[in-house]
């Protein structure tokens, strides 16, 4: 991917998010175990998590599988709701539900462009059906399901409209399903992995057409990606999330010139770089943790390089390392604050102890 970078610089003058989660947490219970033994299990999905949306902007979030991405991307779209924390949409509480009034202003386009469609309906028939049931078309489905098409450069429009989402490639079926969710003008895009399953030939396109859509209808658009490389070439911010926490927030040229947290930098270590001379040499140990039992302390620590003791009783603060840089990382925490946490957590441990000591 040629990385002539499709973000912006950001604006200095301060703006109200569109869409904003605080402090998000979302646990799901799976069953363990067959018949009378089966027990319940909580898998620890997101925890504490904060992003906000602004309006023409492109916020990333990048992390392994299993980080959690697409559950935060499900709780801002309103299809699954948090256990903890709230969403705000311009600055107020968003309704409960996913209402009619809602999905009108934040629609999702998901992973798979090859299971969102439906095989048995044509083109035409995905697009008129927001129209219809949002009022958008004013009378015209045709000039309407025509301009939807012509905004995702898919033309002709009447040539595309009439074809089966088994005649159309892997680009052309995500095309349509950013056309579907723009069918309603919303005013947030959640992208979930919009360009993983497509050929790599035709993702920088998917890719330049979010960003073209960001620039021209200033929507703001949350990308959720594993590759942090794409993140960089479109995002103007870039979220990190591991084993279900943030870890890392930045400007996308920032936090990929200057990684501030471990996990980042093995992330960016791990990327293709076709400058790169030599084969990356990662640091970093094993594989993500379980959330059935996620480690204590920071999650990252049986796989840092720069692994300290404090680091595997308490989780770490999210610090900032400059004006718009954060890192939740024990490493930026200066050495004499440490100790004293360190010393409470180690008395905490100690007093957990003797009252289980007591109990039995």
């Amino acid at each position: 991917m040629n990385l002539a970078y499709a973000n912006r610089p950001t604006s200095p003058i301060p703006v109200r998010p569109v869409l904003e989660g605080r402090e998000l947490t979302k646990s799901f219970w799976v069953k363990q175990g067959r018949g009378l033994f089966a027990q319940r299990a909580r898998v620890h999905a997101v925890e504490g998590v904060t992003v906000r949306l602004d309006p023409g902007t492109v916020t990333a979030l990048v992390g392994e599988s299993g980080a959690g991405k697409t559950t935060v991307a499900r709780l801002l779209a309103k299809i699954i709701k948090p256990d903890a924390g709230e969403v705000l949409l311009d600055g107020r509480p968003a309704p409960e539900a996913r209402s009619r009034a809602y999905a009108a202003q934040v629609q999702m386009v998901f992973q798979d462009p090859f299971a969102s469609l439906n095989p048995v309906h044509r083109v035409r028939h995905h697009l008129v059906r927001p129209l219809q049931i949002h009022h958008m078309a004013n009378g015209n489905l045709e000039a309407a399901v025509a301009d939807l098409l012509r905004r995702v450069a898919l033309k002709p429009p009447d040539h595309f409209a009439r074809k089966f989402p088994h005649e159309l490639s892997g680009g052309q079926r995500q095309r349509v399903a950013i056309a579907r969710g723009l069918a309603v003008r919303p005013r947030v895009l959640i992208a979930d992995e919009p360009v993983s399953m497509l050929d790599v030939s035709i993702r920088l396109g998917v890719l330049n057409l979010l960003a073209d859509l960001r620039d021209r209808e200033k929507l703001a658009i949350l990308y959720v990606t594993h590759d942090i490389a794409s993140a960089r070439y479109l995002a103007d911010t870039i979220m990190v999330m591991y084993a279900g926490q943030l870890v890392e927030t930045a400007p996308s040229v920032t936090l990929t010139d200057r990684p501030a947290h471990p996990y980042t930098q093995l992330l960016l270590a791990a990327a293709p770089d076709p400058d790169r001379l030599k084969p990356p040499a990662l640091a970093g140990r094993g594989a993500p943790p379980s959330l059935l039992a996620p480690p204590s302390g920071c999650r990252f620590h049986p796989r840092c390089p720069y692994v300290m003791e404090i680091c595997k009783r308490q989780v770490p603060p999210s610090v900032a390392v400059s004006s718009d840089h954060s890192a939740a990382c024990w490493l930026h925490v200066d050495p004499k604050t440490q100790r004293v946490n360190d010393k409470h957590s180690l008395a905490t441990e100690r007093d957990s102890v003797d009252q289980r000591n007591e109990e039995r």
